[in-house]
């Protein structure tokens, strides 16, 4: 189309789909055409300050986090051929990443953590307790949040307002004698919306009408609402904008700091290696390797996805 001469106007938050196609690139931010420039010898780094209006924090290279106690450990957990016989450590302040291809059991593997699904075998420790959850709801009291990959059709209550859904993990922190306090969840909704700069009218807007960057965040303050010592991540940043993106890495960090310990789902290797200290890598049901930071490389990673025999063995 170009080359017969076709003006084109390509949107996209991919920006190594930009750098491989546009010849100028434009930036907008809040409304405003903040930059335009040739694409050539423009850094990713600085498309996205000039999108955040701000630095952002480089992750590449950082050394690991130092692991706190084990707050969450799995031994021999499986249901059916989804999940066989998985060992996993979870520690605070650390995060840990979740790498494989789709269908090799990542999902089904925090589910079965977060009681969505009931396992079949193995056994779940929670801060040095034996527990076996049999429904959401009891991981949630135990201290266990999860953020679902699907925010649209599991995560979220679209009509409701930001106000309802993000105080919705903690009812009893906003209720007195049964009956909800209108004013005490506003006042935790508006303290989040500015913690996690939610782009909205105010938090009575329905989430529905919110960009997928704003309901991912929305999601994350239903948890921050709740206070989880373990928080599990299943695609966090999946269809998120770069801004947001951002946002969301920050508080991960924040969370990891206070001592949090975080388990984090992506099919973006490069987000894994950025954000996490260990890389667990899951294969047909099962975690066939465990990779420190520093230890692994995208080809590492891919190689123990696919089934190289040469990767390493397991090392929760």
């Amino acid at each position: 189309l170009k080359a017969r001469g076709v003006g084109i106007v390509y949107v996209s938050h991919r920006l190594e789909e930009l750098q491989r196609i546009a010849d100028r690139v434009a930036v907008l931010r809040d409304g405003r055409l903040v930059d335009v420039r040739a694409m050539a010898g423009v850094r990713e780094s600085e498309l996205v300050e000039r999108m955040v209006g701000r630095a952002v924090h480089e992750h590449e290279g950082r050394p690991r986090r130092p692991a706190g106690p084990v707050l969450l450990s799995a031994r021999g957990l499986g249901r059916a051929q989804a999940v066989r016989d998985v060992d996993l450590s979870l520690h605070a302040g650390e995060v840990m990443g979740l790498a494989g291809l789709v269908g090799s059991g990542r999902t089904e593997l925090v589910r079965l953590l977060f009681g969505a699904d009931p396992a079949d075998r193995g056994e779940i420790t929670l801060s040095g307790k034996a527990r076996r959850f049999r429904s959401p709801m009891q991981a949630i009291r135990a201290g266990i949040g999860l953020v679902t990959e699907d925010r649209k059709s599991q995560g979220l209550l679209l009509p409701q307002s930001i106000r309802v859904n993000a105080t919705l993990s903690d009812l009893g922190a906003v209720a007195r004698g049964g009956w909800l306090r209108a004013g005490k969840e506003r006042g935790i909704a508006r303290r989040l919306v500015q913690t996690l700069r939610i782009r909205s009218r105010s938090e009575e807007q329905p989430v529905a009408t919110l960009s997928g960057g704003n309901q991912q965040k929305v999601v994350f303050a239903r948890w921050l609402h709740r206070e989880c010592d373990v928080l599990l991540l299943d695609e966090p940043t999946r269809g998120v904008d770069v801004g947001a993106r951002a946002d969301l890495y920050a508080e991960l960090d924040r969370m990891a700091d206070a001592g949090k310990a975080l388990l984090m789902v992506s099919s973006d290797l490069r987000e894994l290696m950025a954000m996490c200290d260990r890389i667990g890598v899951m294969r047909a049901g099962r975690l066939v390797a465990t990779f420190e930071r520093g230890a692994w490389s995208e080809q590492s990673l891919l190689a123990a996805a696919f089934g190289d025999p040469r990767t390493s063995s397991p090392d929760p």
